[in-house]
């Protein structure tokens, strides 16, 4: 049956979740942020909720699915581009607040859920220096956030249809794209398929337990690398 890519809705939230979760399982920072002997599956489902709700308000958020069926095969998530002389509006500010207080609320019924709070703001300062030295572009950048496809559906060209699905829009607006990548192998060199070239990388240190994340650009309209 052939895939379609489609705006996140309600109803496909849970299959989102549960897709995010799968492909998250084993990864470097996920390993890194959470204690896995105190982590809460629950919780951290409710909090790819939420993120997936705010996602749905403020960002680009796909999912990708086989014509006739309801099963999320692929997710991915792009934060718009924010120019730097535009300030905060009204809604930026009320989204802002909005998730804060559904994180808050998470947190008062589950708990932290096994989340390394430390090494949450260590890797928070990292990224804002990495982001601060790399975003050169006033005009902002489409950040990929979340790229992810299950096992079960992987080389049947979903997750290019899920690129291409903002790489096309940001290409006719010539827009640059943005990803931070938890692995170098083999992601570095799936993403340069489609035009991003490594940037730098941002370490996150925490007192000598560290791992490391590669951010990657793409520029518009760019010709993807030789495998």
């Amino acid at each position: 049956m052939p895939v379609k890519v489609s705006l996140l809705t309600e109803a496909d939230i849970p299959g989102a979740v549960s897709a995010i979760q799968q492909a998250f399982a084993d990864d470097p920072y996920n390993n890194w942020v959470f204690d896995k002997s105190t982590f809460n599956p629950q919780r951290n489902a409710a909090s790819l909720g939420i993120r997936c709700r705010w996602g749905m308000r403020n960002g680009i958020f796909h999912v990708a699915k086989e014509e006739g069926s309801d099963e999320v095969l692929g997710v991915a998530c792009w934060l718009k581009p924010q120019p730097v002389d535009k300030p905060p509006t009204w809604h930026d500010w009320i989204e802002s607040w909005r998730l804060w207080f559904n994180q808050v609320g998470m947190n008062l019924y589950y708990g932290r859920g096994g989340l390394n709070v430390k090494r949450y703001y260590i890797w928070k300062e990292a990224q804002a220096k990495a982001q601060s030295a790399v975003w050169t572009d006033p005009r902002g950048y489409y950040f990929l956030n979340i790229m992810v496809v299950l096992p079960k559906a992987q080389g049947k060209g979903i997750g290019r249809l899920m690129m291409e699905a903002v790489t096309k829009q940001a290409d006719a607006e010539g827009m640059k794209c943005y990803l931070e990548s938890s692995r170098d192998v083999p992601n570095m060199q799936i993403y340069g398929r489609f035009g991003f070239k490594f940037v730098k990388e941002l370490e996150c240190n925490d007192d000598g337990t560290a791992i490391n994340l590669y951010t990657m650009v793409r520029e518009p309209i760019s010709k993807p690398q030789a495998n």
